[in-house]
């Protein structure tokens, strides 16, 4: 899915999204997808206008794609990339914003111009997990300890406290939230989903 969200008040932040989706529906329909899936209505056209160009057919069963060769090494190569602090506190904010959504049942959160669901939040504790359970360091090296991480997860509630609000921020499940994804960052063990402990807080 194409996660970008236009905003009809802010052409560039509009625009920008525009471009990112007509990019990524290029990239499936030249790979040979049948169709595709976008995260707003508005976005429908420029996916369709991307699929009717390359994709004429009803679908692309012709396109086997016979050119690409695909064996295991390919499929066990580790990702090259840079851990920031940066990504850090992104994963942080987005993810426990997500869960205090979760708690208050939404499935879906438009966060940062991004439509977000629940595998981003696994993304974002998971990626923390590991970054604490491995001592990661980031491209600035700092090592990633429990207490950068405390100290990180304070300043970014304070932001988000500043984004939303206070009044929001309060009238919210902010403390359930940080509470769960605390616990589930800095278990000994990676739990498999996050959604179990935070089911006893909804029923």
């Amino acid at each position: 899915m194409a996660a970008q969200i236009p905003d009809r008040r802010n052409p560039e932040v509009n625009e920008a999204a525009f471009a990112k989706v007509r990019a990524d529906k290029e990239r499936e329909a030249r790979a040979g997808h049948d169709g595709t899936w976008v995260a707003h209505p508005d976005l429908v056209p420029v996916a369709m206008e991307v699929f009717d160009k390359y994709m004429p057919e009803p679908n692309q069963l012709g396109n086997k794609r016979e050119d690409v060769a695909m064996g295991q090494a390919d499929l066990l190569q580790i990702h090259e990339g840079t851990r920031t602090e940066e990504g850090l506190r992104q994963n942080i904010r987005v993810g426990v914003q997500y869960i205090e959504a979760w708690l208050r049942g939404r499935g879906a959160v438009p966060l940062y111009n991004l439509m977000e669901d629940a595998a981003t939040a696994e993304i974002s504790r998971s990626q923390i997990w590991q970054e604490l359970h491995f001592g990661a360091k980031l491209d600035d090296g700092q090592t990633v300890t429990r207490a950068l991480f405390d100290r990180l997860l304070g300043e970014e509630m304070e932001r988000v406290k500043e984004e939303i609000g206070a009044d929001n921020y309060a009238a919210g499940r902010f403390p359930e939230a940080i509470e769960i994804f605390r616990s589930l960052s800095t278990a000994d063990t990676l739990q498999p989903f996050l959604t179990l402990p935070a089911y006893k807080m909804i029923v």
